[in-house]
């Protein structure tokens, strides 16, 4: 748990200021520490004497808020805390701490913090979608901070999208998940493939499928949290990487995919192939739109290049090659052959046909198979799933020292 752990947490004017003392509440019932700094913008909607009370520790906003002559250090805070957790951050706040603008004591402390930054966003969906938003929110990520990414829900604007801070107690358990976390790849190298592949037709459309990325991008970060240095080679999608331990490669097709993965290959200690590349291309792309002639369109499709295939023949005795089986029919039968067939250490199956897991979802439900036989899992949310595969790839890894 928290047990011991020091944590500042900084407030901002936003109305998801009234989630902080749930936060408060959770990270001291888990055995933290909490000194609360509050912009005085955050002071409009909730009040010192609240989140006193719940700290046990008096507010810091102001600089000078005595006629004595002492002072809140910014400097002693940055050194004092084990981590910096701000919940809500609002887009004046991002912007101020990607640009380094100290004009209020939670913006000055940021910048004097040794420890671990965590930024968990609260805003209106235009302002989060907002391109100097979304710019700041990369700028924070490049530079090692965590960013905890915003809810799609109901907004104080009555308005519906995303933008909405996540939840106190997730908020929490990401801080447990950090301070809990094993260091067990710290100086390993691994090469994961997210994400599904577009095969272009013509200039506006493509042979592609639901693949979201998301167990993929899980993966990366689980890596990066454990101390692996991450090249994530990704297909199109909308999801953004939050450790600056994650070098990330965006590709479009199955051809782009297997030239970075094969390029990589050689350098990594371990590869996770779980991108859904596409098994065929069209022979022949079209320059310009196809025209609607006729009733029927044909096509002429070709296989694409075999990338687990190719790394599986590429394979040193001391590298772990871990590969993906999505499968609808035959799932046990079709992962086993693929296991053999690719030269893999061990394959993670999930079955469309179990519910909530595959493709878009939040969860997934996997089975690991090696020769040895097949390990199940129940239906988890993907960053726990994440942490099961990464599991067993760090016994692979030990195993072949």
């Amino acid at each position: 748990m928290l047990e011991g752990k020091h944590i500042v947490l900084g407030i901002t004017g936003s109305i998801a200021a009234y989630k902080s003392c749930i936060l408060i509440r959770s990270l001291i019932k888990r055995g933290a520490e909490v000194q609360v700094v509050i912009t005085p913008a955050g002071k409009e909607f909730i009040t010192p004497l609240t989140l006193s009370t719940l700290t046990q520790k008096p507010v810091v906003s102001e600089f000078f808020d005595r006629r004595d002559g002492s002072w809140h250090s910014h400097v002693s805070l940055g050194q004092w805390a084990d981590a910096m957790v701000i919940a809500p951050a609002t887009a004046s706040t991002i912007g101020k701490m990607a640009h380094g603008i100290a004009d209020n004591m939670l913006v000055t402390t940021y910048l004097s913090m040794k420890a671990p930054v965590f930024v968990a966003p609260a805003m209106d969906l235009d302002m989060y979608a907002h391109p100097s938003t979304q710019e700041n929110l990369q700028t924070l990520a490049a530079r090692g901070n965590h960013i905890i990414e915003p809810r799609t829900g109901f907004l104080a604007s009555t308005l519906e999208g995303k933008g909405r801070m996540e939840e106190p107690e997730v908020i929490a358990d990401a801080l447990d998940r950090f301070f809990n976390s094993t260091q067990d790849l710290k100086g390993k190298k691994i090469l994961i493939t997210a994400g599904p592949t577009y095969e272009k037709i013509d200039p506006v459309r493509f042979i592609g499928n639901y693949s979201s990325g998301k167990m993929g991008f899980a993966l990366a970060e689980e890596c990066a949290l454990r101390g692996a240095e991450v090249e994530l080679v990704c297909g199109p999608v909308s999801l953004k990487t939050h450790n600056s331990a994650i070098q990330r490669t965006d590709i479009e097709s199955a051809r782009e995919m297997y030239e970075a993965a094969t390029v990589r290959f050689p350098n990594v200690d371990a590869a996770i192939l779980c991108a859904a590349v596409a098994d065929f291309t069209p022979s022949a792309v079209a320059d310009e739109k196809i025209k609607r002639k006729g009733d029927q369109l044909t096509l002429t499709l070709n296989p694409t290049q075999d990338i687990a295939k190719a790394l599986g023949a590429m394979k040193k005795k001391e590298q772990v090659l871990v590969g993906f089986a999505l499968e609808t029919t035959d799932e046990q039968k079709h992962a086993q052959e693929k296991l053999q067939k690719k030269n893999l250490d061990f394959i993670v199956l999930n079955s469309l046909n179990d519910q909530g897991a595959g493709f878009r979802h939040d969860t997934n439900k996997v089975s690991i198979i090696d020769q040895k036989g097949t390990v199940p899992f129940p239906l988890k949310a993907k960053e726990e799933v994440a942490k099961d595969i990464i599991n067993r790839l760090v016994n692979e890894l030990n195993a072949k020292e």
